[in-house]
């Protein structure tokens, strides 16, 4: 006489709620880092690109004997003396038309800011970061 066996071979409900809530975990950990690294890039490339408008300001000054009185905005170039110093001033890396902050007397000097993500506001504080006119 055969046995007939009322389980299936399967998973149980217990085991498919275990595996779903580790699987929900291990996205949530991942995610949280993919936009730390995310952030971590974008004010690398902040930096960099505050170090390329200077240098592009400081060649203007080296051609000229003067800055610009004012960049016109994103996308603009940077010219002196007849002498194009930067093709096109980059933007935020976040938002593609946010232009990075312009603070003193231009013509003169120049002082260039940019915010910073890790710290999470405005603040002025060492996580900010600014770049000056060097003559």
């Amino acid at each position: 006489m055969k046995k007939t066996y009322l389980y299936s071979q399967g998973f149980t409900l217990l085991e498919l709620l275990v595996t779903i809530s580790i699987i929900g975990i291990l996205i949530a950990i991942g995610s949280v880092s993919f936009s730390t690294a995310q952030k971590r890039g974008r004010d690398s490339r902040r930096r960099a690109d505050l170090k390329a408008i200077q240098k592009s300001l400081e060649q203007c000054y080296s051609l000229s004997s003067t800055y610009p009185i004012s960049l016109a905005g994103v996308g603009s170039a940077i010219t002196c003396s007849s002498e194009t110093t930067m093709r096109a001033v980059p933007a935020d890396p976040k938002s593609s038309t946010q232009a990075y902050i312009k603070v003193g007397t231009w013509g003169v000097g120049y002082q260039l800011c940019a915010d910073l993500e890790d710290d999470g506001s405005w603040t002025g504080a060492e996580q900010d970061i600014c770049v000056y006119n060097q003559q």
